[in-house]
């Protein structure tokens, strides 16, 4: 870290993440630090940048293939990506079977995985009679195979820290 960011961050506790690829030199003519309450370790080392991913999880949309927003670096100093995998890791979160995550593919990706395997009938079927389908003609994974991505889910213990950290520290935690 260069002199002029190590004096910017040197009372924050955890120092934050910059990216290789932030221009420092053009950051450093109008910078905007992380704010140090958001660099405090909470319970079990978790950051604010990691109760703000808990909670993108919690609404059911976030998958292995969603790009992160830049304030997960200029905002909550995390690298969004590895965080994401230490919240697996840690228990917080886990990364959906192929047959859950099938709420996060289109009909017409259904279908076209059913026809692979000879599946006729395709055209009258709901969504439901596609998801129905796919459990019958697939293993968990073979279905895998066919496709990449796959949702976050909270576990219990991810919803417990959601749930404490939100109530203890809702002046700190920004949901954006």
């Amino acid at each position: 870290m260069n002199t002029s960011l190590e004096n910017i961050y040197k009372d924050h506790q955890v120092k934050p993440y910059i990216s290789p690829d932030r221009d420092i030199e053009a950051w450093l003519l109008n910078p905007k630090p992380v704010p140090k309450r958001n660099m405090e370790l909470l319970e079990d080392n978790l950051l604010a940048g990691d109760i703000i991913l808990l909670w993108r999880i919690q609404f059911g949309t976030f998958t292995t293939e969603t790009w992160f927003p830049k304030y997960f670096e200029y905002t909550y100093g995390i690298d969004a990506p590895k965080h994401i995998e230490t919240l697996v890791e840690k228990g917080y979160a886990l990364v959906e079977t192929a047959f859950d995550s099938l709420d996060h593919l289109n009909s017409t990706m259904k279908k076209n995985i059913l026809k692979k395997k000879g599946v006729t009938g395709l055209s009258k079927m709901k969504a439901a009679d596609l998801d129905q389908a796919l459990h019958e003609h697939f293993s968990e994974e073979e279905l895998a195979s066919h496709f990449s991505i796959h949702g976050y889910r909270l576990t219990p213990k991810g919803e417990q820290a959601l749930k404490e950290e939100s109530l203890i520290n809702q002046d700190r935690l920004i949901f954006l």
